[in-house]
């Protein structure tokens, strides 16, 4: 069985090596860090569980800086991913 269906086209417009060099930057790692301590917060408050399908959107616009102190609420996967920016290739 193929890997990829018949007529994929692979994708070349990533740089990997520039996406793992931003992902081990100080400010990145960071901002994870702020996303996972909301995420164990939620769970903790109950309003989320693992596996559920549930995301944390952090309300408005925080290209850049921390997440810290961002307020966050729960939606699902779907509404998260599609009111995200989209990358500027």
């Amino acid at each position: 069985m193929p890997r990829w269906p018949a007529g994929h086209k692979k994708r070349t417009d990533r740089n990997y090596a520039q996406e793992a060099q931003w992902a081990s930057s100080t400010i990145q790692k960071k901002r994870r860090a702020d996303r996972n301590r909301a995420r164990e917060k939620a769970i903790k408050k109950g309003t989320v569980r693992r596996g559920d399908g549930k995301e944390l959107d952090h309300v408005g616009s925080h290209p850049h800086g921390r997440l810290k102190n961002v307020r966050a609420k729960v939606v699902s996967r779907h509404a998260n991913r599609i009111r995200q920016p989209k990358h500027k290739g």
